[in-house]
């Protein structure tokens, strides 16, 4: 059987964990969940009150971190809520869009946003543009749009797309759930730029952030100030503005998300900032791409080089069983690499976030090379 190869413990690496999401969390920020502080609070914040100095302190730190991560421009907030990215879709359905919003489609997370606002009965209708996997999508200007919104990244695809402003009549609404911090971005071009922690962060999930313009902030004041407009406090988004300028949230936040989130964005800095992170991530699956075209088994899923995603490479198998080796990787501690469920084909799915080591990617990429030699004897 497949499954009973064993890959020689001198080709494996270091760690096997090449998840596209959640992803890899790093021993530091595990370490942090067991000290339970943070350096300069020295005050224990696991099971204590979010609305006291030693949570508002790592709050307010990581909102400082992720604005110098980003570089973010006057007037700009960082802003954090409860829920993940999921959760944001609603916010931005009750909170930003005013009249109508326009999605460009070409993975999950895009057609999830749509699907959002079409369901909502106090906008219009919204106007999708589509493309099948592996290729791009992008909005065009749209009559009577306000709202602009497309994923810089998914995952479910591994195609990544140019972050620019479509129009100045409209909020530029951007989901980087699972891109954020794994590339170089210009926040001016944006409105919204939003994430949940559990990818590029390497954290756990139950917050989103935003990055907002005063523009998103405008927004958001004035339909929370529309008597007439559904608006829960959970999903209205100038109250999750309001809680964070005062470093917190409406309810109770995910102490440990937020410990491993300020852990990675220590390292992020000191490592260099967004562009060394990104440098990371793209050596990663450089690799993975490079060596797919000189495989014979194996195809980069987006034939586009320029599409290609820099944090998450899919790989076509042709001739081989992509479910076989990823079930024998898997029995040799080499994990998550299977592809996106709904997807549905013979391929493989490698996450290269940038706390994934390049040398632990070279490892996979000898590891696969010895369990295709081996399925072939």
């Amino acid at each position: 059987m497949t499954s009973k190869i064993q890959i020689p413990h001198e080709l494996l690496p270091a760690d096997g964990r090449f998840g596209s999401g959640p992803s890899l969390v790093r021993d530091d920020q595990i370490q942090r969940l067991v000290d339970g502080n943070t350096p300069r609070t020295h005050n224990l914040i696991m099971g204590t009150s979010h609305r006291q100095a030693p949570v508002k302190d790592t709050v307010a730190e990581i909102r400082d971190m992720l604005a110098r991560l980003f570089s973010i421009p006057e007037g700009y907030e960082v802003v954090l809520g409860n829920g993940g990215s999921t959760a944001f879709w609603a916010v931005a359905v009750t909170s930003l869009i005013e009249t109508r919003s326009a999605h460009a489609t070409f993975g999950e997370f895009g057609n999830k946003f749509y699907d959002e606002a079409a369901r909502a009965p106090f906008v219009s209708a919204p106007k999708r543009f589509d493309a099948d996997p592996g290729k791009l999508a992008k909005v065009e200007i749209t009559e009577g749009a306000d709202v602009y919104a497309w994923p810089h990244h998914e995952t479910s695809t591994g195609v990544v797309s140019d972050v620019e402003r479509v129009t100045d009549s409209g909020l530029m609404v951007v989901d980087a759930t699972s891109i954020a911090g794994g590339i170089e971005v210009d926040i001016s071009q944006t409105d919204a730029y939003y994430f949940a922690p559990q990818k590029c962060f390497g954290s756990d999930g139950g917050i989103w952030f935003a990055i907002l313009s005063p523009a998103a902030q405008e927004r958001a004041e004035k339909l929370h100030k529309d008597s007439s407009r559904w608006m829960p406090q959970i999903l209205d988004l100038s109250i999750a503005i309001s809680n964070s300028v005062k470093n917190q949230t409406l309810n109770t936040p995910a102490l440990a998300t937020l410990l491993m989130m300020h852990a990675q964005l220590e390292w992020m800095l000191a490592i260099g900032g967004l562009e060394a992170t990104a440098k990371r991530s793209r050596t990663s699956t450089s690799m993975v791409y490079e060596w797919a075209e000189k495989n014979e088994y194996a195809t980069p899923f987006v034939r586009d080089p320029q599409l290609r995603s820099p944090v998450v490479a899919t790989i076509d198998f042709e001739g081989i069983d992509a479910a076989e080796i990823a079930s024998t990787l898997r029995h040799n501690g080499i994990v998550d690499v299977e592809p996106y469920r709904k997807l549905g084909r013979n391929q493989l799915r490698i996450g290269a976030f940038p706390s994934v080591e390049p040398d632990d990617v070279a490892a996979l990429l000898k590891s696969i090379d010895y369990v295709i030699e081996q399925m072939q004897k």
